[in-house]
């Protein structure tokens, strides 16, 4: 997203009341993010192969992205011509820095 980038109305969302007052835009929607973490889920299984999938998510912050990508990869493995082992493990960092 480019800096100059406004964003989409706020009001063509459905925003919760007590979110009203501080949001001007919506930089990217719920749904375009789901659509993305569906492509990159179909990537990551052509990718792979027949490889063992590890996944590693970083707590705290990356927990709900790993899930949605994880419920993609596991639709795609269970009903897809191949089944490729899966893995999750979870780390805390303790910086960034």
């Amino acid at each position: 997203i480019r800096d100059e980038e406004s964003g989409y109305n706020k009001n063509l969302f459905c925003i919760p009341k007590h979110y009203e007052e501080d949001l001007e835009s919506i930089l990217i929607p719920h749904g375009l993010i789901l659509d993305r973490t569906e492509c990159l889920a179909r990537d990551i299984m052509q990718d792979m192969g027949n490889h063992h999938i590890v996944a590693l998510c970083v707590l705290k912050g990356g927990y709900k992205f790993l899930a949605d990508l994880m419920d993609h990869i596991k639709a795609l493995n269970q009903n897809g011509a191949k089944s490729v082992p899966i893995t999750v493990d979870f780390v805390r960092i303790k910086s960034y820095c």
